[in-house]
């Protein structure tokens, strides 16, 4: 189940082709439109519905009434989640392959509740929550921000055993954004893959430098050629301020002092460049995850690329010497595979700790959610956002599901989160892209980059009764559209979570876990104890002996702080290892003396 801005259901992707007869357990719907008929549900696309209360006019009449995706936010999740098999998929040429979603096999049922830009409402977001769970579906996918109320319908699916994963939000690398942090949802950050788009620019003095972007050229395109190269120092309006652009390419690099974002001032410079007929845009700037804008409407047309500053600095000496400075800006191409770092966590992904619920790790898993190419109207486009990278691990569960049917929604997400990887392929720690750039810590990316293939096998889960949650959260209906979801006295930290986050450490704390056995009968897991910095953390029993009489067993964990200190969060870890086969959880601790102490100076 896809709830979103709907679907385009002529694209590839959703090709029902091979595909038996619609399970006869199923009873959605197919809701008719005025550009959706009958023929438009089909063996792929087995339900679809719309939702209109509390939306304004204004956003509706943006739309169709109908299941139909105008906006390709809808689309480009479906199939990103479930898409089938669709060879030679490519951006104008760009990150060529396969293009096939996580469950490619699986089915889609659709429940459009985002309207014209991506305007949702909590009522049309609960309904189709209720809808989807009549209608049988799975897995609920949910690429749209939120805390709060819509938290209890996902409870109220949860409940049902179906299994709800949210995109993170995309308001990082600023701490204490993350959002849809109820601990009954699986909440995805965005992680990046190993594939770069190098973009060759050559100066006049014949030296090259590389940069980045989506820059392609039309099919009768005569070739690149030199264009005069202007820089425009921090590229704002009062810096331009009229400055004749046309047939030149422009070159910005930011004042030192310069507060705005390099979004809004990559937008305002491209759209300078465009309606003043200028050439291209090259445009320096910190490490962030601005790719996709090369590509948007303010680039049709003209070169767009992104340079570092050191590479920008160089571009400055080189116009300080020439007389008549050129440049010639390469089309982008596609570099994939080992020479490429992968699963750095993107600098738009929101990171915690949670402002709501602090004794929970969130967000709980990362994957991949930046230049990601899927189906949007009939084409295939690059979109960015932790709303790309939570139907990755919607496709993932839907796969789980089919090999585990008996497993609870608990169970899956903790398959998920302690069979993560904390390392790349090499052995380095995963980074995060922020400012700076840091090693990464739970709270960017939860237990850590997701691993589909150890999820499927993980040995231990730590599973959940659904009403156990009820114990921590108090979720109560105000109004028939209110509902309010406040956590208890007890803390969260005694909820199974395959984490432990204790966010007011003063004194001693006793946390138990229990961990159910899921892989060979007879194992023996031993612990492996990561303490976080200032942190006094034991666990025991030391050994776990499983067999098939003894499948679950509980384990407590005893937390204590060194010193009485104000402090901040520090970060270990507990693994539970059998030979090679591990099963980790984060930990996340933070020592305090006072309440509500302003952590600012």
């Amino acid at each position: 189940g896809v709830v979103d801005t709907g679907i385009w259901p002529e694209s590839r992707s959703f090709s029902d082709e091979g595909y038996g007869p619609i399970p006869s357990r199923w009873k959605g719907k197919c809701q008719l439109g005025p550009d959706w008929g009958s023929n438009n549900c089909t063996r792929k696309i087995i339900g679809a519905r719309f939702y209109t209360a509390g939306v304004l006019d204004k956003h509706l009449k943006a739309d169709t009434l109908s299941p139909r995706d105008r906006n390709g936010h809808g689309t480009h999740c479906a199939s990103t989640a479930a898409g089938s098999i669709v060879e030679a998929a490519s951006f104008n040429g760009l990150a060529e392959g396969v293009a096939r979603g996580g469950a490619p096999r699986a089915r889609i049922a659709v429940y459009k509740s985002g309207w014209g830009s991506g305007s949702f409402s909590t009522a049309s977001v609960l309904a189709a929550i209720d809808d989807a769970i009549h209608d049988g579906v799975d897995v609920l996918s949910l690429s749209i921000g939120g805390r709060g109320q819509v938290a209890f319908g996902a409870l109220h699916a949860v409940q049902k055993g179906i299994t709800v994963v949210y995109a993170a939000g995309n308001d990082g690398p600023r701490p204490q954004t993350v959002g849809n942090i109820s601990p009954w949802v699986i909440t995805v950050a965005a992680s990046k893959v190993d594939r770069s788009f190098p973009t060759v620019i050559t100066l006049g003095n014949k030296q090259q430098i590389v940069g980045q972007s989506l820059y392609y050229q039309a099919k009768n395109s005569s070739g690149s050629s030199f264009a005069g190269l202007l820089v425009g120092q921090g590229c704002t309006a009062d810096t331009l301020n009229g400055t004749d652009v046309r047939g030149i390419i422009l070159f910005c690099l930011p004042l030192p002092d310069d507060a705005r974002t390099p979004v809004s001032t990559f937008e305002y410079a491209s759209q300078y460049v465009r309606n003043g007929g200028g050439s291209g845009l090259i445009f320096a700037q910190y490490t962030t995850d601005l790719l996709t804008v090369t590509a948007s409407v303010a680039c049709q047309g003209i070169a767009c690329v992104l340079v570092d500053l050191d590479t920008g600095e160089k571009i400055i000496k080189y116009v300080g010497a020439a007389s008549s400075p050129v440049a010639k800006i390469e089309p982008a191409h596609t570099v994939t595979g080992k020479e490429i770092p992968e699963a750095k966590v993107a600098s738009f992904s929101s990171r915690g700790p949670s402002r709501d619920y602090a004794d929970i790790i969130k967000p709980d898993i990362a994957a991949p959610g930046a230049n990601i190419l899927a189906a949007v109207g009939d084409s295939y486009v690059m979109y960015s956002g932790t709303s790309m990278a939570a139907p990755h691990v919607a496709g993932i569960v839907a796969l789980l599901k089919a090999e585990h049917p008996d497993w609870s929604p608990a169970a899956i997400k903790s398959a998920i989160m302690t069979t993560a990887r904390v390392t790349d392929k090499r052995g380095m720690p995963i980074l995060a892209e922020g400012l700076p750039r840091k090693t990464a810590d739970p709270f960017d990316y939860g237990s850590g980059n997701i691993n589909p293939t150890g999820a499927a096998d993980p040995g231990l889960v730590y599973d959940i009764d659904p009403r156990d949650y009820n114990k921590f959260f108090g979720c109560t209906i105000v109004r028939r559209t209110n509902v309010s979801c406040d956590a208890t006295m007890l803390p969260a930290y005694h909820l199974n979570l395959p984490s432990i986050a204790v966010s007011e450490l003063r004194r001693p704390v006793t946390v138990w876990r229990t961990v159910t056995n899921v892989g060979e009968a007879d194992s023996v897991y031993h612990a492996e104890v990561q303490s976080p910095a200032g942190v006094m953390m034991e666990v025991e029993p030391t050994v776990l002996v499983f067999n098939t009489t003894d499948r679950v067993h509980s384990f407590k964990v005893k937390l204590a702080p060194m010193w009485r200190l104000q402090g901040d969060y520090t970060f270990g870890s507990i693994t539970w290892r059998k030979d090679q086969k591990t099963v980790r959880i984060p930990v996340a601790a933070r020592m305090t003396i006072q309440d509500f102490y302003a952590d600012v100076a």
